[in-house]
């Protein structure tokens, strides 16, 4: 049997230039992941982070502050969905006008909504399909590598790793299945920043142990966006 711990980013920068940056208290988030490894004693045998700078960053806060590592592989198969143009393609201009997180909260789940549909392909760099597909072959991808008694920590996105809870609650089938999709949505509008969800494979195939357990932050650094 192997573990395999997702973890969503810290804080990334909502309402900057770039949000793809973790803030302030997006470091601080990480480093309290890391801290509480190092507590007890935990290493993965194996780091994997997504190709984008907040998933980077979070890595090696985190790392750093567990203890010696050997660092981390990149897959970007593991990268978040274009959420912005997303956006764009339902509300075309209105994201940049948007500074309020609740209201921007509202405008995305529309937006995400719209995508998932399937009937706007066209209009999206990266159709939902395309999305779900590269997401689960990573998760094949790094199943299948490790090996008995191994860890693996992946530093990834909300949406990736609800992709994985939502198709290993449905049944772990070989596609992506309808009530997956109908998961999904509810599991990626409640990650947590610096959250980790656990998964376990094995000869009887691959189990949800835990999804979205943050019991390492502090209240006042439990944030959702």
């Amino acid at each position: 049997m192997s573990a395999i711990h997702l973890v969503r980013h810290g804080q990334a920068s909502f309402g900057s230039d770039d949000y793809d940056q973790l803030s302030e208290r997006g470091y601080a988030q990480a480093s309290a992941l890391g801290q509480s490894w190092e507590a007890s004693g935990f290493l993965p045998t194996h780091a994997v982070a997504g190709s984008m700078k907040r998933h980077a960053q979070t890595a090696i806060a985190a790392l750093d502050a567990a203890g010696p590592s050997d660092g981390y592989d990149v897959d970007n198969g593991w990268d978040e969905f274009p959420h912005e143009s997303v956006v764009e393609a339902y509300a075309p201009g209105r994201a940049a006008s948007v500074t309020d997180p609740k209201e921007f909260q509202r405008l995305f789940v529309a937006a995400v909504a719209r995508w998932i549909s399937g009937e706007h392909d066209d209009d999206y760099p990266e159709p939902y399909t395309h999305f779900t597909g590269r997401v689960l072959a990573a998760f094949d991808r790094l199943s299948t590598s490790l090996g008995r008694g191994e860890s693996a920590v992946v530093f990834t996105s909300g949406g990736p790793l609800a992709i994985v809870a939502a198709h290993v609650l449905a049944g772990d089938a070989e596609t992506w299945t309808p009530q997956a999709q109908a998961l999904w949505p509810r599991l990626n509008t409640v990650a947590i920043n610096a959250g980790v969800t656990t998964l376990i494979t094995g000869s009887s195939g691959r189990t949800l142990v835990s999804f979205n357990e943050h019991t390492h932050l502090p209240h006042d650094l439990v944030t959702y966006r």
